[in-house]
């Protein structure tokens, strides 16, 4: 990760961390870059946005550079993070901008930057567009005259995406109640219209975004609504999106909450009774749940692991060539049809399993049992030091043996805080909590411990 840009983008609070100024040296960099430094006669950037009330700021600071530099910015104005890229990699544009900070609060905002194929951007140069916030270089060459760039309204592009979304599935929607909550973020016209147009019974909540209340008490960071909402309504299924629509998770008709490893172990065994899975494996993260190995174990289904984010779940995936992976928290990517986690895309393939096997949720999510899981954040006086203790390496090797089998224990390092995170998953709390503690002792013994965080 760089001083700016982390693994999902630059992100920090509104006008304080992440300022108007910033804004505007991005878009001043992107227009210069992929204009002047590549050689192109005018290229074209779009840029979406959700819907917190800073959005509008850096979108017309983005926008406001980009044109000064000479490129042309297409707005998308509020919609996805999946659209933008979707959107990038189909109409020829140079680079792609999201105006998000996902499921964090209406108090922070971000910016992930997306290549011409609407991937993550590169990290070298993401570590060119640091150096020049810092100053180097001073200046970049302003266009002039005829040569400043054009801002171009791109409602169209949403549609586009709209209709793209309706022709993944090939079955109707009518005979099932579905209820959308689409956390007062990007999702909350673009969901009813895609589930409408399949011919769901759709139910939507949480679609009046003020500005101020996205992911407030709803969405997939707060799913209880939308839990209440499918039961007090008999409704078949529900989805929950986060303020940008790259995550989703589920609700059954129960109102149990299916989250993102439950809906890759769904998928990934209907994909492989189909022939649908060619490389035979999902691609997860080490804080899968231990439940979701021991499932595609049973399905004779590999997996691979890799850091915690999305980015490296594709990057596994694209070298790989595997088709389907993503993180428990419903980052959930099929890279048939998509180059990011995209929550609709999700949704829409969740049905499609229900439609065809004609089971609800509830029995499609009950080949998975989730096990128990502890985990504590620790500060320590330096993280790489406590890793490398033999008295800590010694603690989770002993761990380790004692779960065998019937669970598992991880120790990492936080990468947005001073903490390491000491993990277990067994078939009881009590033993995840022993595990943990036993880890947390093997620390305080070696004398890296500062606290254990609550």
């Amino acid at each position: 990760m760089g001083k700016y840009f982390g693994t999902d983008g630059f992100r920090g609070k509104a006008g304080a961390e992440l300022t108007a100024e910033h804004a505007f040296m991005i878009g001043r960099f992107l227009g210069w870059y992929y204009t002047v430094k590549q050689g192109r006669d005018t290229a074209k950037i779009v840029i979406g946005k959700d819907t917190r009330r800073s959005s509008y700021m850096y979108e017309n600071a983005l926008a406001a550079g980009i044109t000064s530099s000479g490129a042309d910015a297409y707005l998308l104005h509020v919609t996805t993070t999946p659209c933008v890229s979707f959107i990038t990699r189909t109409e020829n544009f140079d680079c792609g901008v999201m105006i998000s900070a996902s499921h964090n609060p209406f108090s922070d905002n971000g910016i992930k930057l997306m290549n011409g194929i609407g991937e993550k951007m590169d990290d070298d140069l993401q570590d060119e567009l640091e150096r020049y916030i810092d100053g180097e270089p001073a200046e970049l060459p302003s266009a002039e005259g005829a040569d400043i760039g054009r801002t171009v309204d791109f409602y169209s592009g949403r549609n586009r995406y709209i209709g793209y979304l309706t022709s993944l599935s090939t079955k109707s929607f009518e005979k099932h109640t579905v209820a959308l909550d689409c956390a007062n973020g990007s999702s909350w016209m673009i969901g009813r219209a895609v589930f409408d147009a399949l011919g769901a019974k759709t139910h939507v909540i949480n679609n009046t975004p003020d500005g101020v209340n996205i992911n407030l008490n709803c969405g997939s960071t707060h799913i209880e609504g939308l839990q209440k909402y499918v039961l007090e309504n008999n409704l078949d299924v529900g989805f929950a999106f986060d303020g940008d629509a790259d995550r989703c998770l589920a609700v059954d008709e129960h109102g149990s909450v299916v989250n993102g490893d439950m809906i890759m172990y769904i998928c990934a065994k209907y994909m492989k009774e189909r022939g649908q899975l060619p490389s035979n494996t999902v691609v997860t993260t080490v804080m899968s749940n231990f439940g979701l190995y021991k499932a595609l174990d049973r399905e004779g289904i590999f997996y691979e692991k890799t850091a915690v984010g999305d980015r490296y779940v594709y990057e596994n995936m694209k070298e790989n060539d595997h088709l389907i992976g993503g993180e428990q928290s419903g980052h959930i990517i099929f890279r048939k049809f998509a180059h990011t986690g995209d929550g609709l895309i999700t949704a829409i393939m969740l049905m499609g399993v229900m439609i065809d096997t004609q089971l609800p949720l509830s029995v499609l999510a009950s080949g998975m049992s989730m096990y128990p899981q502890v985990l504590k954040n620790v500060k320590v006086d330096d993280k790489d030091a406590t890793l490398a203790d033999p008295l800590v390496a010694a603690s989770v090797e002993e761990c380790t043996r004692q779960l065998g089998d019937n669970g598992r224990v991880l120790l990492r390092k936080s990468g947005t805080e001073p903490v390491l995170r000491v993990m277990a998953e067994a078939g009881t709390f009590e033993e995840c909590e022993k595990q943990v503690d036993s880890m947390i002792a093997a620390m305080e013994r070696s004398g890296h411990l500062i606290e254990v965080k609550k």
